[in-house]
């Protein structure tokens, strides 16, 4: 049996109505990277949940099928596309077919990332090579390759998802820091530049979360110092949402416990 709680009848209590966005992106295209699962999944979902056409990008197709498959049975518009964010022609081609067959990308969500967990002494150049890859020169290409469009429209947005590790260091992570402080640096830069253009670049900077990134890993993290994705994907859409004239450069999201933050 379910049991419910009533709020105590107070005149002085105003009910405040939830806000509905389910409508809030309609008409907006958003190309999601890493978007089969983990945030990139829980961003895809809360994008198409506001009417957003999501293009739900991954290297493991299966995952955004399955993801894409589920939103399209909900009503939402998902597709989901094979890429892998190393490689410089596919990425150029994704926004170029995307701007042929929508008209335009709206939102650019650069999700995708990766990590080796080793001593600095035990880390090849290959494995450097591919996290910098992966975290870094993606959006780099990705941005580069959208920003054209977007500014010839005087809109847009472009949200990169950095991490604590762009502000703090540990041990055993040379290149995730690499990375992620390079790409908190590139979101400024881009910043700058597209700003006077009319579109917006964010860098979201985000804390541990529930997901496979952290928990298949470090299993034995306790849950309760890390945030559901969906809570991240809120704030993504928070800053997509920002009234016209406003951008948020950079933002914080840290669960409660975090333990790589003051």
């Amino acid at each position: 049996m379910t049991q419910t709680t009533q709020q105590p009848q107070n005149q002085n209590t105003q009910t405040q109505a939830q806000p509905d966005f389910s409508q809030s992106l309609a008409g907006q295209v958003a190309l999601v990277t890493g978007g089969g699962s983990g945030l990139g999944a829980a961003i895809c979902r809360v994008l198409a949940e506001s009417g957003a056409q999501v293009i739900a990008a991954d290297i493991q197709l299966p995952q955004a099928e399955r993801l894409a498959a589920e939103l399209t049975e909900a009503g939402h518009q998902v597709r989901a596309i094979s890429l892998d964010v190393r490689d410089e022609n596919a990425l150029e081609q994704v926004v170029a077919q995307l701007e042929e067959e929508y008209g335009h990308l709206d939102i650019l969500i650069n999700n995708a990332g990766t990590d080796v967990t080793v001593a600095i002494e035990e880390l090849s150049v290959a494995d450097i090579d591919r996290v910098l890859d992966v975290n870094l020169r993606g959006p780099f290409l990705l941005s580069r390759a959208a920003l054209p469009h977007m500014a010839k429209r005087g809109r847009g947005a472009i949200v990169n998802i950095t991490s604590t590790a762009a502000k703090r260091a540990w041990a055993n992570a040379t290149a995730y820091h690499a990375s992620k402080w390079g790409l908190l640096g590139l979101s400024h830069a881009l910043h700058v530049e597209a700003r006077p253009q009319g579109v917006r670049v964010t860098a979201l900077v985000v804390g541990g979360m529930q997901t496979p990134f952290i928990l298949e890993r470090f299993p034995d993290t306790p849950l309760e110092n890390l945030q559901d994705p969906r809570n991240v994907a809120e704030a993504v859409r928070y800053v997509l949402l920002q009234p016209e004239g406003t951008v948020v450069p950079e933002m914080t999201v840290i669960p409660m416990r975090e333990t790589s933050w003051p």
